[in-house]
């Protein structure tokens, strides 16, 4: 099928970025949209151009890497869904696609499709793990935490960290992201000694960074690739109120 492409070229976060148009003449239904920039890339190298510059990992839904804005919505139409496990047949013949970075002030071009969201990875390197004694690891049934406890802590954990969330916020927020970080540690018994100190710093580094507040709109959750629910974020404000209260 014939595809038409608007992508969003810009040299660096300083220079003046803009929509270039490309045809692609011959796309396969059963490409991935990764692979359909991948032959689009091999034409540009191929006439000596240079090539739509984009994040991207293992492909499979796991890394969170390959995040960018497709017609309007993060990593695509499809809910649930990364970029790397879209695929063209979600498209029909002859349409238009518009592809952009995640436009965030927090999240710096660092040229075309490619940005920087190492605040994200300052969130996490300000609380986000346990303390514990090295040494052999305890028996797991030493510690029974409740099915539905340890679903609500797998569920937390899924976040992939893609940054989707801020890019669909309006204010771009990282609440989802941070709590999501929180809850799945906060849950565990192995992560609730230091749940004061975590929520703290990791709300307070969400700050510096530059990120927004939330005004629940829950945007968030909707492009959410994996469902990462907002009440993480109903938590994390009662667990900051909580820590503020008995820190005082």
């Amino acid at each position: 099928m014939k595809i038409h492409l608007k992508i969003w070229r810009q040299k660096d976060s300083q220079s003046k970025g803009e929509f270039k148009d490309y045809t692609l003449d011959d796309v396969h239904q059963e490409l991935s949209f990764l692979e359909m920039l991948d032959t689009l890339n091999l034409k540009l190298v191929k006439k000596g151009e240079y090539p739509v510059e984009f994040d991207h990992d293992c492909r499979e839904g796991i890394c969170g890497q390959c995040g960018m804005m497709i017609n309007g919505i993060a990593h695509g139409p499809l809910k649930n869904t990364t970029t790397c496990q879209l695929h063209m047949r979600s498209f029909k013949d002859g349409d238009t696609i518009y592809i952009e970075p995640f436009k965030a002030a927090v999240f710096p071009v660092v040229r075309d499709l490619k940005v920087n969201r190492s605040s994200l990875d300052h969130i996490i390197t300000s609380g986000g793990y346990v303390s514990v004694d090295t040494g052999q690891a305890p028996e797991a049934n030493s510690i029974p935490i409740a099915h539905d406890v340890a679903e609500a802590a797998f569920d937390a954990a899924a976040c992939i960290g893609c940054g989707a969330c801020v890019a669909s916020c309006k204010n771009a927020s990282a609440a989802l992201f941070t709590s999501a970080k929180i809850t799945q540690l906060e849950l565990l018994p192995q992560g609730q000694t230091e749940t004061s100190k975590r929520v703290i710093n990791m709300v307070k580094q969400m700050e510096e960074e530059g990120f927004g507040h939330c005004t629940n709109t829950e945007a968030c959750q909707v492009e959410c690739p994996e469902d990462i629910s907002v009440l993480n974020i109903a938590r994390m404000n009662y667990e900051y109120n909580k820590a503020k209260i008995l820190n005082k």
